[in-house]
């Protein structure tokens, strides 16, 4: 007799024969995984059998990285293996994290979670996705595994259970190997520590140091910048050394200022992880370096004693936010290197002081001499050689009374009487006899007493006031003291003139006559000597030659008597602390209520002549050529192109430095066929007195190209964009001013794009 079977009860029924069937296929796994020693294999090897078991074309297994917040997997790619990181709360996988549940999809392009993006840049075509958490058997969390498109049919709620009955029996093996991988992931860094620490706290040259703990600092945290401020407490400045050798730049700030000096003040770490979202981070450095800031570490380096020394920066860690561990792996660092830190920049100080003390002697014109206690001749500068007409090895380590003998022999009374009495003596405009020569010197003897109130020695300063000294003196308070050292030393054959490849200066000081009715006869000459110092000192510090004074204005010169390879960027650098030291000249005469002095400025490089004018009794040096009258030109334009400095092309081509410069036109002076290009030197421009310079340049340069290729709608637009970020942009204005012009009255077929001027 046939019986009916309740369907219910026969799906029941073959469900509980099912589950049997699982335990092999368990117990397959925990022996297969127990085999395998690493992660890598580890993850391999189930994502091999619950893809095969599931019939799936891909699967994934993502362990979660609790520092980072992140789903991390690998992918074997030939003998390496491939880390790919995601968030534990983003696309399918994030969700099943997030919320613990299993999910299946079996339409992953309709699915908000599913994240297109990656099949995009794979090329893979995802259809189905079967995802479930992975619990050890106490239930803990610790990731997710994933298999995509099912080859047969779509994933059913058995695949779902079959797939976490699978990573459940893993779950413990993959926790502990990641354990494990940890442990000797912090070993191998705590071992890489002890060597860095080793290797650093070993330097003593304070560049070389910062150096390397900058280098070990970016590599150990993995970020692209590492900077080492020190506290300078005598300036109450950070500071930093950059590069070694002769390159080394030294970078120098307030204590106080941007985050470097917050961490400095509270000594507290700050961790930003986006840096243009915080209000401290300073915004500017990075338009001026070109560097994108994207997170910032920086804690403070505090010594053994509980001190604040200082503050080490790391910038931009490679792929994510500083962390935690990230922060007390620096801390420690700096702590263990702040003993070197400290003796290091006491070795700097001392070394400093050393080279400065023996710079200041070779510097000085006086030769100087030190007798130690024995009465032995210890050392004697450059000066003191050539005054004295002798090698070093005829001076050092002989006894002074050897040496200062015979006609000199007074030298030695002196020396003697000092010795006795412990006070310095000085004679004035004595004779000496040093290798044949006859000279007259100031001599000063001068007790060496340490701060214990021991006595070192004596030390002897002698100044030469020949003849030769005397006249240079007085020359150079007419002339240049190069040119004076030139006549002195060639004499009759400097007369006549050479050519030579130069820089020429022209600065003119704006409406002075105006300003010289008001201020009368003494105030106006008050004013140009006054004007006169700072700008001379400004020529003088870049090694230019001051030529002549022509009223109110400058001519100067950079690559005579004496050419160096940079002297067209002595010549911008020069014109450049000129405006500057202008700028704080007017400030502190506005404040004592009198008028500011404006000031323009024309350089040109070219082969000009040099040499002597006039007649044997009376003669005047001075400079002659084309290349000078340009540059006198392009002082004139500088009230016609309302700027303070302009160069010529010739001048701007040479140009070895980087400096902020723009094209203003194509002239033809007057004198000249020939259009020359003019640029006009920015540099010495702050925000303050010069708004968005830099995009106000672009807008400049842009309006240019689109003037010379006669667009003049669009050119006008670019000019009146430049004024809307600067409306004392007075370039642009001129220019919109031409491009109307031109717009009723367009210029012929062979115009070049220049302009010619008509005056002087």
């Amino acid at each position: 007799m046939k019986r009916d079977i309740n369907p219910k009860k026969q799906a029941a029924g073959q469900e509980r024969r099912r589950k049997p069937d699982q335990f092999p296929l368990l117990l397959d796994i925990s022996r297969t995984i127990a085999a395998f020693e690493t992660l890598n294999e580890i993850l391999e090897t189930l994502v091999e059998i619950t893809t095969r078991e599931l019939k799936a074309d891909r699967g994934t297994i993502f362990l979660n990285d609790s520092e980072t917040g992140e789903l991390y997997s690998r992918v074997a790619q030939g003998n390496f293996h491939r880390e790919i990181r995601i968030l534990n709360d983003s696309g399918v996988a994030g969700h099943v994290f997030t919320t613990g549940e299993g999910v299946i999809v079996n339409d992953a392009c309709a699915d908000p979670r599913f994240n297109r993006d990656i099949d995009e840049e794979t090329g893979y075509l995802t259809k189905s996705i079967l995802c479930v958490p992975i619990r050890t058997v106490k239930g803990e969390l610790i990731g997710v595994a994933q298999v995509l498109n099912k080859k047969t049919g779509t994933f059913t709620a058995k695949d779902r259970k079959l797939l976490e009955a699978m990573t459940t029996q893993a779950a413990i093996a993959l926790q502990s190997t990641q354990f494990v991988e940890r442990m000797k992931r912090f070993r191998a860094k705590e071992m890489e520590f002890f060597d860095i620490v080793s290797e650093v706290t070993a330097e003593i040259d304070l560049g070389a140091l910062l150096q390397k703990v900058m280098s070990e600092a970016t590599r150990m945290l993995g970020a692209e910048r590492a900077t080492l401020f020190l506290n300078d407490e005598k300036t109450g400045e950070l500071f930093s050394k950059i590069g070694l050798g002769l390159a080394a730049t030294e970078i120098r700030m307030p204590n106080h200022i941007g985050i470097a000096g917050a961490v400095f003040t509270s000594r507290q770490t700050i961790n930003i992880p986006y840096a243009y979202a915080d209000l401290r981070f300073n915004p500017a450095f990075d338009t001026k370096t070109g560097f994108f800031t994207r997170s910032i570490l920086c804690v403070p380096v505090i010594n053994k004693n509980g001190k604040i020394i200082g503050v080490t920066q790391v910038l931009n860690k490679r792929g994510d936010p500083f962390t935690q561990e990230d922060e007390s792996r620096l801390k420690a660092f700096t702590a263990q290197v702040s003993i070197a830190l400290e003796n290091a920049k006491l070795f700097d100080d001392v070394q400093n002081m050393k080279n400065y003390s023996e710079s200041m002697l070779e510097s000085m014109s006086n030769g100087v001499i030190t007798i130690n206690e024995d009465g032995k001749i210890v050392t004697c500068n450059a000066a003191g050689l050539q005054i004295l007409r002798i090698a070093p090895e005829e001076v050092l380590r002989r006894n002074a009374g050897d040496f200062f003998t015979g006609e000199n022999g007074w030298i030695m009374e002196k020396i003697r009487h000092v010795e006795g009495s412990g006070k310095p003596d000085i004679i004035m405009d004595a004779e000496a006899a040093f290798g044949g020569y006859r000279i007259s010197v100031n001599l000063t003897t001068l007790p060496l007493i340490s701060t214990a109130g021991q006595k070192l020695g004596l030390m002897i300063v002698i100044d030469d006031i020949t003849s030769e000294k005397r006249m240079k003196s007085t020359m150079s308070r007419y002339m240049d003291p190069g040119l004076a050292d030139r006549l002195l030393g060639e004499g009759e054959e400097i007369l006549g003139g050479k050519s030579a490849d130069a820089t020429i200066l022209f600065s003119d000081i704006r409406g002075f006559t105006t300003l010289a009715e008001e201020l009368g006869a003494q105030g106006t000459v008050s004013l140009l000597n006054e004007y006169f110092t700072i700008m001379v000192d400004c020529i003088r510090k870049e090694g230019g030659m001051l030529d002549k004074f022509i009223g109110d204005a400058i001519m100067a010169a950079f690559g005579i008597p004496i050419a160096h390879e940079d002297d067209e960027d002595r010549a911008v650098r020069a014109a450049i602390g000129m405006i500057r030291a202008l700028q704080v000249w007017n400030r502190r005469r506005i404040e004592e209520g009198k008028k500011p002095v404006g000031m323009g400025i024309g350089l040109n490089t070219d082969t000009i002549v040099s040499g002597n004018i006039g007649s044997p009794k009376r003669m005047d040096y001075t400079l002659i050529g084309d290349g000078v009258n340009l540059a006198s030109r392009l002082e004139s334009l500088c009230k016609q192109y309302h700027a303070s400095i302009l160069i010529s092309e010739n001048t701007f081509r040479r140009l070895k430095g980087t400096y902020r410069i723009r094209e203003v036109d194509r002239v033809q002076v007057k004198g000249k066929t020939q259009n020359v290009g003019v640029y006009e030197v920015l540099d010495y421009h702050t925000e303050e007195t010069y708004p968005n310079l830099m995009d106000v340049v672009n807008q400049f340069r842009d309006g240019l190209a689109l003037y010379r290729r006669r667009e003049w709608e669009r050119a006008i637009g670019r000019f009146e964009e430049g004024l809307r970020l600067n409306p004392e942009e007075k370039l642009c204005r001129m220019y919109i001013e031409r491009c109307a012009f031109f717009r009723e009255a367009p210029p012929g077929d062979d115009w070049d794009g220049g302009w010619v001027i008509k005056n002087k």
